[in-house]
């Protein structure tokens, strides 16, 4: 047997090397090596099974085998993951503690296990927890096995002997490799684990699933290596005392990263949302610094409530808080409300909310969010049945953004009125819709139609 020795990996990017160093080489980060016995004899072209003997060829003569997609019984998650999962891939689901992660992989277990073998394994419960969570998400059939196992050499003999069609790994920061000296969770054991699932995928052609930890920050937890080797990365967003959940796909081989899935958290668990506009608009009331603004995820249109509280405050410097629209974005809103409209808006506090938690991110919200921050300041309604989208710029001038039909046939779907959008993207329009489009050229001019 060969001889164990030492080697110090970084926790973040996985770099390893013979001798300690305070800044990692690979990443640039500082004091994370840490040391880890680990075993000389395994190569990363042997835990990833690939042939020495393979030789160069033409892609042209490359045969690619009919792969079909089956779906996951979610309409939502079949959406992200690029209209369902295909035999052989390797996904990882991260969020938060609590967040829906194996309420959500469990029922999909039981969707698939309709049509094929599934084999559920967990490192963090036993079968008869995971059984009751079952009964409360109704997720019980015959062809679902469940095994509670960590040792990878045994949970592979398991999938080989019986050969399912997808298997779940809940997760993959408890499951080790005995041949590794290292605790579980650790950079090494992490790593190794990821690459000998990945192995048994595409040489058995089974889906596999793995539920991931993370960080304080919000991020990955382990080996940073760990999103590079699988195929699809799926992130939840959201607090786990909020309604709503958003799982979005950070890396995706074979579909797109712009998509989103939209989840509510009952009861029985996560439930999709196929009409998210609608519910998202079900409570809102017309009230000053209240505005509703089309966004585009991927090819899915979400009307979104933004809301804007600006208050007078003795106190200096005044505050700035959001927990869903980018602070610096609020920020240079302000400085142009400032200086282009001759608002005093910068002695006092602002508040920023989304109705439904959902993170707002493309430049398409300013002009929303620009309006909704005068209108609280003002204390004056928007213009009712309003909609208001477009990017604006340090000049306060208002720039177009894509997608403008899909953004307003969504808003008229909702029986909205009154669009307020950039004069560029009016000009390119040809629609014949029963509705009233306001085009404007800056902040100024939005603000004169808005606030009437």
């Amino acid at each position: 047997m060969a001889k164990k020795k030492t080697a110090y990996v970084c926790q973040d990017c996985g770099y390893d090397t013979a001798k300690w160093l305070g800044r990692c080489p690979g990443c640039g980060a500082w004091n994370t090596m840490v040391e880890e016995v680990i075993m000389p004899e395994r190569k990363a072209g042997l835990s990833l099974g690939l042939s020495t003997s393979a030789q160069p060829e033409s892609i042209e003569n490359v045969t690619v085998d009919d792969m079909p997609r089956f779906l996951t019984g979610s309409g939502e998650l079949d959406r992200v993951l690029g209209s369902g999962i295909i035999p052989g891939s390797v996904v990882l689901i991260v969020g938060d503690p609590g967040v829906g992660k194996s309420s959500l992989t469990l029922k999909v277990c039981a969707n698939v296990a309709k049509t094929g073998k599934v084999l559920y394994v967990t490192g963090e419960e036993s079968t008869r927890q995971v059984r009751m969570r079952a009964d409360r998400l109704d997720a019980i059939e015959k062809e679902l096995l469940v095994l509670s196992e960590t040792n990878l050499d045994l949970i592979e003999q398991h999938v080989l002997t019986a050969r399912p069609r997808l298997l779940v790994i809940d997760s993959i920061q408890t499951i080790f490799r005995p041949d590794i000296q290292s605790a579980p969770g650790s950079v090494s054991q992490v790593r190794e684990c990821a690459v000998e699932l990945l192995r048994i995928a595409k040489t058995h052609g089974i889906a596999v699933f793995l539920v991931g930890h993370v960080t304080k920050d919000g991020t990955l937890a382990g080996p940073r290596v760990l999103e590079h080797i699988v195929d699809t990365v799926l992130y939840f967003e959201g607090e786990r005392n909020a309604q709503f959940r958003v799982l979005r796909a950070v890396k995706n081989r074979f579909g797109s990263t712009n998509e989103i899935g939209l989840f509510e958290m009952r009861d029985v668990g996560l439930v999709d949302v196929p009409d998210a506009s609608k519910l998202f608009l079900s409570e809102m009331q017309a009230d000053s610094g209240s505005i509703v603004v089309p966004t585009v995820e991927g090819t899915r249109p979400l009307l979104v409530e933004v809301q804007a509280l600006v208050a007078q405050t003795p106190y200096m410097p005044p505050r700035r808080t959001s927990d869903y629209v980018d602070i610096k974005r609020i920020q240079l809103l302000l400085a142009v409300l400032e200086k282009r409209v001759h608002l005093s808006i910068g002695a006092c506090d602002v508040y920023v909310k989304v109705a439904g938690g959902i993170k707002l991110d493309e430049p398409s919200i300013d002009l929303g969010l620009s309006v909704a921050l005068a209108s609280s300041f003002k204390n004056s309604i928007v213009l009712p049945q309003c909609v208001i989208f477009g990017e604006v710029g340090l000049a306060g001038e208002v720039r177009a953004v894509s997608q403008a039909e899909v953004r307003i046939r969504e808003a008229v779907k909702m029986g909205f009125k009154n669009i307020i959008l950039p004069k560029k993207n009016l000009e390119r329009l040809s629609l014949d819709l029963p509705v009233k489009l306001y085009g404007v050229e800056n902040v100024g001019e939005a603000l004169r139609v808005a606030l009437k």
